[in-house]
């Protein structure tokens, strides 16, 4: 048996050679040795509190191999990438993978080769992952976002709620839950819903002392990030509602002059990703303008500041972007930017894209019926999907149909790729026959076979660009071709550029219209009540906004923040404050209207810069340019 000293260096040591670091931070070695000694665990830690950590380096310690259990395969994805490149053996599930390389991934961790192995909730009662499961040396079960476990939580996951039999069908197997966004409510019911025993609970502060959290009710928001932007050149995020907004607010700042700046969404190509978002790693000045599709997973210390150029859905997904600013806890600022119009037409988007019973079945209905799907049947297919023709056919607004396939998607009833993708291609004859094609078809399916490697053995993901400039042919053509050869039977083709969708389970109607429509009306549910309370926090201008935070994750006794906008303006309306030898300083540079120097100012509220702006011109010591820039009077 190792000996405590020699545990301890191993720890350490562990720590040095594949994350680089001498020492734990917070809490971090505290939870792995209640990890390693097989306790039940369970984890809350703000993000950027280091909480893969505390499953990484016990998986890499133990024998065997450890579960981890994540809701997002995107999150996957980025996590068995990141441990790779460290030398970690690592890999993941998902339904996108085929039988052959599944089975592959499952011996390795049969042979305990891989030491951490990503999958969804819903694998856990998956008939042959459960099977193969059998004969693998599970270490520990990592639960991350355990908060997808509770019908009060953010991202309700009923799938999440099959882990707790899956352990016990496997004996006594640690399991570590881990959570960044929870109330005291949800807390608890990770605990009973995992079935966790006597578990060892590590909370630490919601409260991150260095952001200053700074919100506005402004109409103008183009020109307050331009502003932000110009006298601003350290790293950054600006978060966007939509891929419109981001590529829109991108090109007006290009406009302008403002070219350090990027945006960033779920539609680009993979490649492009990651070229961006590499140079956002590697840079300092960089910012860029985003949806949601990113800051999952990242890790960068010196991001200065976050933009919300609009309200998020919810208080734990707000708190969880601004804390990606300021962790090696330097002062970081996070904006967020709103006015009441706004609010209304988010209540009416959000109302807008929530069907009725009779429209979530005509929805689910026409997909099964528009590929021929009949009761109890499971093509294996991976079929194109016209979202336009679905909007046509069932009368109901392309909103609504995304919200029912993302629904589909999440519980595992379907995979549904709505980003731009390599297209993929399969041939459906033998090659032996295609001598027999026309001349024509012969030819070009020649074509195909050199320039295709493996077309003839298996399906093959191809980039239409790269295939045209070998045969000098225009990306339409190429594909108006592939089409043609489907509608014949020689080929499958599915083209990256659309929408496609692959079924994972036999149809079932009854379950659908009894299970998954209520599970569906809850989602809904949470998501007006979360949206509720996140309106209630950016309109509200009497209480502190960190306060606010703290309150809403169930920390008691807390103070206000002294540095967010509402108390900055009740320190101004109980003590006054003289800002007049800043903003000659920052007039003596260049002249600057009163939004320039608000923001040199350290973000500075516009009132309190107008009001010391008033008292100088009254003094004749500056003077008007026009009527919004002001200058020296020398």
């Amino acid at each position: 048996m190792i000996s405590e000293k020699d545990f301890s260096q191993l720890k350490f040591s562990t720590l040095k050679h594949f994350w680089g670091y001498d020492e734990f931070r917070d809490a971090q070695e505290a939870i792995i040795d209640s990890v390693i000694s097989g306790n039940d665990t369970l984890v809350l830690l703000p993000t950027g509190g280091g909480k893969s950590l505390c499953y990484q380096l016990p998986a890499l310690i133990l024998e065997g191999t450890c579960l981890v259990v994540s809701p997002l395969l995107a999150l996957m994805k980025d996590q068995v990438s990141q441990l790779k490149k460290m030398g970690v053996e690592a890999e993941y599930l998902s339904s996108e993978l085929d039988e052959f390389d599944t089975e592959a991934i499952l011996n390795r961790c049969k042979y305990g080769i891989t030491k951490l192995l990503y999958v969804s909730p819903e694998r856990l009662v998956n008939r042959i992952f459960l099977q193969n499961i059998e004969e693998i040396q599970v270490s520990l079960i990592a639960v991350d976002e355990a908060h997808c476990i509770s019908e009060w939580g953010q991202d309700f996951r009923p799938g999440y709620q099959n882990i707790r039999t899956f352990r016990e069908n496997l004996g006594k197997i640690p399991c570590l839950a881990l959570t960044a966004t929870a109330t005291p409510k949800v807390l608890s019911e990770i605990q009973h819903k995992l079935g966790l025993k006597h578990p060892s609970v590590f909370r630490k502060s919601f409260r991150r002392t260095n952001i200053h959290i700074i919100t506005d009710e402004i109409s103008d928001k183009f020109d307050r990030i331009y502003n932000l932007m110009k006298y601003n050149r350290s790293s950054g995020i600006i978060y966007t509602r939509t891929r419109k907004d981001a590529e829109d607010l991108t090109k007006f700042l290009h406009n302008n002059n403002i070219h350090h700046v990027d945006f960033f969404h779920a539609g680009l190509p993979t490649a492009e990703k990651h070229k961006r978002q590499r140079k956002w790693l590697q840079e300092n000045d960089q910012v860029l303008i985003s949806t949601n599709a990113f800051g999952m997973g990242i890790d960068k210390e010196n991001v200065r500041f976050v933009v919300h150029f609009s309200p998020p859905q919810s208080i734990e997904n707000y708190y969880q972007e601004i804390g990606r600013a300021g962790r090696d806890g330097a002062d970081s600022y996070a904006f967020m930017y709103w006015n009441e119009q706004e609010l209304k037409a988010f209540d009416d988007i959000l109302k807008f894209q929530i069907p009725t019973r009779a429209e979530f079945m005509n929805i689910v209905t026409y997909l099964y019926s528009v590929f021929q799907i009949a009761e109890n049947d499971w093509p294996e297919n991976v079929f194109q999907l016209n979202l336009q023709r679905i909007a046509n056919f069932t009368k109901a607004p392309p909103a609504k149909i995304k919200n029912v396939l993302n629904f589909l998607h999440n519980q595992e009833l379907v995979f549904f790729n709505n980003s731009k993708s390599h297209s993929s291609v399969e041939l459906k004859i033998s090659a032996d026959d295609l001598d027999l094609l026309s001349k024509k078809d012969s030819y070009f399916m020649e074509l195909l076979l050199r320039n295709l490697a493996g077309f003839t053995t298996h399906k093959v993901t191809f980039s239409e660009n790269a295939l045209c400039q070998k045969l000098g042919s225009e990306p339409q053509v190429l594909k108006e071709r592939l089409k043609e050869m489907q509608q014949k039977a020689y080929l499958d083709y599915i083209d990256g550029g659309l929408a496609s969708i692959k079924f994972l389970k036999h149809r079932d109607d009854r379950a659908m219209g009894g299970k998954y429509w209520p599970l569906f009306e809850q989602i809904q549910k949470n998501k007006i009540r979360k949206w509720e309370e996140m309106k209630f926090f950016t309109s509200n201008n009497e209480f502190c906004k960190m306060k606010m935070v703290l309150s809403y994750f169930g920390e008691k006794n807390v103070k206000s923040c002294g540095k967010c906008s509402v108390c900055e303006k009740q320190k101004e309306h109980v003590f006054g404050r003289n800002i007049t030898d800043e903003i000659l300083e920052v007039l003596k540079k260049s002249p600057s209207n009163v939004e320039e120097i608000a923001v040199q100012l350290h973000y500075y509220r516009k009132e309190n810069v107008l009001e010391n702006l008033i008292y100088l011109l009254d003094a004749g010591r500056v003077k008007m340019m026009n009527f919004r820039t002001y200058m020296i009077n020398e």
